[in-house]
């Protein structure tokens, strides 16, 4: 994977609960991004991403 050629850190996603935006969270979290996000609930995969 490509690193991006700016900064754009945090990156925040909306929605990070779902099982499409956390699992782009946790790729971007473990390439070293800075990532936050928000979610109308807090599921398993907000707890987990915490």
């Amino acid at each position: 994977m490509k690193v991006l050629p700016f900064a754009v850190e945090p990156i925040h996603f909306v929605g990070i609960g779902g099982i499409g935006m956390s699992g782009i969270a946790e790729i971007l979290h473990n390439l070293g991004y800075r990532v936050q996000g928000s979610d109308i609930g807090e599921g398993r995969n907000v707890q987990r991403l915490r």
